[in-house]
């Protein structure tokens, strides 16, 4: 595996780039996929989120793109406007020094500088499916000069309903074309799609194992469902956090818990789909700017969110899905720094947790918060009597 970008086969332009971004190590994705991409092969990609898949897919992309010419040649499509963000502003980074035009088209925001963009002329457009077939439909985008089509975090795409736009918008797209396909699960339902839109794909398959972040350590913390927002509020008191994200399952659980930590006095701030984009934006820079110590988010920030040094991930509450958890506790621990991840258990959620646990192929360490006043002892493990017990995990104080 190659130890430095330059071996790699990356132009001096790109290097340029990455040096200013202090990036001086590939990768095992960016290793193992960049080469392919410069021969013009079609990959799968299958990678946990914080193993630098963007740059895997960016890099190769501009410089296979060369110059400027003003007609959409790569189209990068994903699942959230978040992550649509983010994947531009990478996207602009790597090509400080190309001279290529990057075009960021996402809905819940004003078409008006979107369509000024495209007819302005650019090389590369990262969207979300809907804002795009909009602006297709509308004519004011053309895809019959695609020459690389990339879909990023394609399970989330499949997760959200977007498979007919998906498949949609793969078929406007010149089938002489390089694809690119990036997900951190490959499911049957994945590789049906790969089946019809890839052509002789390379698969480049970097996941570890648990596919969890080996960076981060992560713990149960069982208690009764009333007793969350308590444990919740004694972690944050007791856990000597840099920053922390707290992901929710609904907005309203979300909002309560903000104004639980503002009580607190730790500096809060809320990401959710009920919020403008203005606000959700205005809440990240806040967060990656340090104004605000706790992020609470459903899982709009599950994915695609480049936050460095978040030291700490709470699930408020067990992830329906598994591969959600994955994602979640990988806001930490990313570019190889170390990070914690704690999820609150409360016995409804047996099944969701076991679900995880099958993923990842072993049992999540529980733990009980020292010095904190269970209404109910938490059961540290679990028996298979224990899980079938109304109770789930936890059982009564000896009185």
């Amino acid at each position: 595996m190659s130890n430095t970008f330059s071996e790699l086969g990356l132009s001096e332009p790109i290097l340029r780039a990455l040096a200013s971004c202090g990036y001086h190590e590939p990768t095992p994705i960016q290793a193992k996929a960049i080469p392919l991409i410069l021969q013009g092969k079609d990959i799968i990609g299958a990678a946990q989120t914080g193993t630098g898949k963007t740059a895997a897919f960016a890099l190769p992309t501009l410089q296979r793109l060369e110059t400027h010419t003003g007609t959409p040649r790569c189209l990068v499509l994903v699942p959230t406007r978040e992550l649509a963000v983010q994947v531009e502003e990478n996207f602009k980074r790597y090509g400080e020094h190309a001279g290529l035009s990057i075009t960021l088209l996402y809905g819940g925001v004003s078409y008006g500088p979107q369509v000024r963009s495209l007819a302005n002329g650019t090389d590369v457009v990262v969207a979300t499916p809907g804002r795009l077939l909009d602006l297709w439909g509308q004519h004011k985008l053309r895809l019959d000069k695609i020459e690389v089509l990339i879909l990023d975090e394609v399970d989330r795409m499949l997760d959200m309903g977007f498979i007919d736009d998906v498949s949609k918008i793969i078929n406007l797209c010149p089938k002489e074309r390089q694809t690119l396909l990036f997900s951190a699960t490959v499911e049957k339902s994945i590789l049906n799609i790969a089946k019809w839109a890839l052509r002789e794909p390379e698969i480049v398959d970097v996941r570890s194992g648990a596919t969890s972040a080996e960076t981060v350590a992560h713990y149960i913390y069982p208690v009764e469902s009333y007793q969350k927002y308590e444990l919740l509020l004694a972690l944050l008191e007791k856990t000597a956090f840099k920053s922390v994200i707290v992901f929710t399952r609904t907005k309203r659980d979300a909002d309560r818990i903000t104004e639980w930590v503002e009580s607190t006095q730790h500096p809060v701030t809320t990401m959710h789909a009920d919020r403008s984009q203005r606000e959700r934006q205005e809440a990240l820079a806040g967060f990656k700017s340090g104004k605000y110590q706790v992020l609470v988010a459903t899982d709009i920030a599950a994915r695609g969110l480049d936050v460095r040094g978040i030291s700490h991930v709470i699930n408020y509450n067990v992830p329906d899905h598994p591969e959600d958890y994955v994602h979640r506790i990988g806001r930490t621990g990313r570019a190889s720094e170390e990070g914690e991840a704690f999820t609150l258990f409360s016995p409804d959620e047996i099944p969701h947790l076991h679900a995880i646990e099958h993923l990842l192929g072993r049992q999540i360490e529980r733990r009980k918060l020292e010095g904190f006043k269970y209404r109910f002892e938490p059961l540290m493990t679990d028996s298979p009597s224990a899980s079938a017990r109304p109770a789930g995990g936890l059982r009564r104080r000896n009185r």
